[in-house]
């Protein structure tokens, strides 16, 4: 006797995507206005987005599953290589990605309230780290090794890849991250970019 196909019968109502994407966008816009994650609430976020509580708990299990979707929304992707121009146009490039990253609201408050998750939820900044930070340290990575085949960078320095990360990385971040309001004016990509080459490059 054959057993029936349960696969194809779907069960209860679908999820309509457009109330996720809402509900993902209200969490965003609450963040951008400077609302801290410790003062949102799944309640709220519901009362906010017009939508009941109980279909917000439907599609995520707690406040942090929902924030984690909100990080995958504002995640711009890595820009790849660009082939053809020199080491320190893609270098630029990469610096620049930060740079605008910065001046977006919805980025820079994201970073500034996950900085403070270290300490209040350990777990949350892990996944965090995992699902962008790490993705954006490995492109980089790519590029300075890339630097590297190229002798554009000195070869010693790929022995600690972290470090050189940081070295390029920190300057913006740090402006982003620690001081709000800090300069981030149009061309500090490509200053940044000139002063690590002076320290990077080989003699």
């Amino acid at each position: 006797m054959r057993a029936p196909d349960t696969a194809a019968v779907p069960r209860g109502r679908p999820r309509d995507a457009a109330v996720g994407r809402k509900v993902v966008e209200t969490v965003l816009r609450l963040i951008a206005d400077g609302t801290p994650f410790g003062d949102l609430t799944m309640e709220g976020i519901a009362r906010e987005a017009g939508v009941g509580k109980a279909t917000v708990y439907r599609r995520w299990a707690s406040k942090e599953a929902l924030l984690l979707d909100a990080m995958a929304e504002v995640d711009s992707p890595v820009p790849p290589l660009l082939p053809g121009t020199s080491f320190r146009d893609d270098l630029v490039v990469a610096v620049e990605t930060i740079r605008r990253r910065g001046l977006a609201k919805r980025d820079s408050a994201m970073l500034r309230n996950m900085l403070t998750q270290m300490q209040n939820s350990p777990e949350l900044w892990r996944r965090y780290h995992e699902t962008v930070i790490a993705k954006r340290r490995a492109a980089l990575v790519r590029l300075l090794e890339h630097g590297i085949a190229i002798g554009a960078v000195r070869p010693e320095l790929g022995e600690d890849m972290e470090l050189l990360v940081d070295f390029v990385t920190g300057p913006l971040l740090t402006r982003t991250a620690f001081f709000q309001g800090g300069s981030l004016d149009e061309g500090l990509s490509e200053r940044v970019v000139d002063l690590i080459l002076r320290g990077i490059a080989p003699a």
